[in-house]
């Protein structure tokens, strides 16, 4: 008998029984290393995801349907968390969250909360209500992506799950309320009723979680619903990071840049953490953004605590009274920012002759 672990549905598969498999994966877990299977074996055609979702009107799209693949899992195969519960810092430590794992961050009044990517790994999606501000907080494994939304929408506070699918790689989700398909990377609708519209991206960080715990003693740190679900602190995407490129076919990559180099991303510019290492300080603009070390990464080792240190990033501006705050942006892998937006500029280092 053989088992393969897929990190989508964190269940083990049975091939060799008999049994049908919960999902054909495109990327296989097999003996700690990922490898890519037949894409057109998980290629929907358009024409299927009707049946699937006859709630979405396929007729209301801005993007090529064709630029949409599935991921592997179906609709809410990655189950995103819809109750989330938070502990204490002093209770996260306790609970074996190290000081150097990553967290997105959020901050709205009084209220801070701490996101571990140790559980976003397997969730990708958490909605929650931040200082009474209902959000939506997202990260993408595949590109990197961690994004956080305003989930309100013309008075309607929308809810947030996994379609299953993606685009250049990227999470689409969709909406619960009208199943329109969103683009993570981007916040916008693509498919369905509310397509072309876009949601409010809110100033966040991708931080270790020590130096969430200095900034904010008295915050809250999300806890899994069921520990036993996952395998919470694993990374299934073993040394994701350092390949030469993503796993499945983005199209053209960015020139000068490895594809998976972390970048920060402020509108249609990018920043590569390299830059951000050998500088420690950029301005750029009415931005400053602010490179020290200390965080893991979550792509890197097969335990999140002991991935290599790819440093943490900030980025600010000065408010209306003149105070520096977090700035909209974010941070995620090379090729994403190039697929979004191909007439974009990534500041690197200059090319070693």
């Amino acid at each position: 008998m053989i088992r393969i672990r897929t990190p989508f549905s964190g269940r083990t598969l049975f091939s060799g029984t008999g049994r049908r498999p919960f999902l054909l994966a495109a990327i296989l877990v097999v003996a700690g290393a990922f490898i890519p299977i037949d894409e057109g074996a998980v290629a929907d055609a358009p024409l299927s995801w009707k049946s699937e979702w006859p709630k979405t009107d396929f007729s209301n799209a801005i993007v090529d349907l064709a630029s949409i693949r599935s991921g592997g899992p179906p609709k809410d195969g990655i189950p995103s968390i819809d109750d989330p519960e938070f502990t204490t810092v002093g209770q996260a430590a306790m609970k074996g969250l190290a000081g150097r794992e990553p967290v997105i961050s959020v901050a709205v009044g009084d209220d801070a909360r701490a996101y571990p990517l140790r559980i976003l790994m397997w969730h990708e999606i958490v909605n929650d209500t931040v200082g009474g501000r209902p959000v939506s907080v997202t990260w993408c494994p595949l590109c990197n992506s961690a994004v956080v939304f305003d989930r309100r929408l013309n008075e309607r506070v929308l809810d947030f799950g996994t379609t299953g699918k993606l685009r250049h790689s990227d999470l689409v989700m969709y909406d619960r309320q009208t199943e329109t398909w969103w683009q993570q990377f981007l916040g916008q609708g693509i498919v369905g009723k509310l397509a072309g519209s876009k949601l409010e991206m809110l100033p966040m960080r991708v931080e270790s979680f020590e130096r969430f715990a200095g900034r904010h003693p008295g915050g809250k740190v999300l806890v899994p619903n069921n520990e036993s679900m996952r395998q919470y602190g694993r990374n299934p995407y073993l040394r994701y990071d350092s390949r030469s490129r993503p796993y499945f076919d983005v199209g053209s990559l960015p020139p000068g840049v490895p594809p998976l180099e972390r970048v920060v991303v402020i509108g249609k510019q990018a920043w590569t953490f390299s830059l951000l290492r050998e500088k420690g300080r950029v301005t750029a603009g009415a931005y400053v953004i602010a490179w020290e070390k200390g965080q893991a990464s979550a792509l890197d080792s097969a335990a999140i605590a002991e991935g290599r240190d790819i440093g943490n990033v900030t980025v600010q501006r000065k408010g209306p009274r003149g105070q520096w705050q977090d700035a909209v942006h974010d941070v995620s892998f090379a090729f994403a920012f190039h697929a979004f937006h191909p007439e974009g500029k990534i500041h690197s280092l200059p090319a070693a002759e």
